[in-house]
């Protein structure tokens, strides 16, 4: 991209979220983009609040966090489902995302956990396919077929052994969440867990997201926490209503 914005949008796009910080070179080396105009747009950026100067090198500004605030739709979503999600974690002492679809992926707009929680692929704001997720998953299956047409021409990649990546099986999998309501993958995303999730509803019915509940494999109780996720979910669409 020549134009400015498509220069400064692989600036900002490159900071992974386990990074602090990242130095001009590195800016210059993830991004494609010659020095002298990295070094030009970060500096902009700075004085924006888009970036911050940590030392010699820069991170993501405040004004960043600011701005995503702002995003109206989905900041009422999070405030809506944060209490529901609040007694699903009560309730069964495991991780809990709301997630919506954006794309061919889902985005984390909220997760909770408790303190033996640990840390799984999931974050805040962070994105992952609808393929091999429990989120997307059920998202995925109360959404047009033209979505899992898209999702398949774009590559069923495999993230583990467990991942499913046969269009058939994927097809077969939606088919039974639609009539069950309710969304599982096992190990797909990552060794070792497994979530389950089931649609969030809107008005008139309109399919605004997905809740879940993700915790080790050896730990989740499917049958036991069913009830619980339903119930929150619920919670979650009549407030929306």
């Amino acid at each position: 991209m020549n134009s400015v914005l498509g220069k400064v949008r692989p600036i900002l796009e490159a900071f992974a979220p386990e990074d602090d910080a990242l130095s001009l070179a590195e800016l210059v080396r993830r991004t494609g983009v010659a020095k002298a105009t990295v070094h030009r747009l970060a500096q902009e950026l700075v004085v924006w609040g888009l970036l911050e100067r940590s030392g010699c090198d820069y991170r993501l500004g405040l004004r960043l966090f600011e701005m995503g605030q702002r995003v109206h739709r989905q900041r009422i979503l999070r405030e809506v489902a944060q209490p529901y999600m609040e007694d699903l974690l009560l309730a069964t002492q495991e991780t809990i995302h709301f997630a919506i679809h954006d794309s061919l992926d889902v985005v984390y707009l909220e997760k909770i956990f408790p303190h033996r929680g640990l840390n799984e692929e999931s974050r805040v704001a962070g994105r992952l396919p609808l393929y091999c997720t429990a989120t997307g998953k059920a998202i995925l299956a109360f959404s047009p077929s033209t979505l899992f047409v898209d999702v398949v021409r774009n590559g069923l990649r495999p993230f583990t052994r467990h991942t499913v990546t046969s269009p058939g099986r994927l097809r077969a999998q939606l088919e039974r969440i639609r009539s069950e309501g309710i969304a599982t993958e096992a190990e797909e995303i990552r060794l070792g867990y497994t979530s389950m999730a089931v649609p969030v509803f809107g008005s008139r019915s309109t399919l605004v997201g997905a809740l879940s509940i993700t915790a080790p494999t050896y730990r989740m109780d499917p049958t036991g926490h069913a009830g619980a996720l339903r119930a929150a979910a619920l919670g979650i669409s009549r407030s929306l209503r």
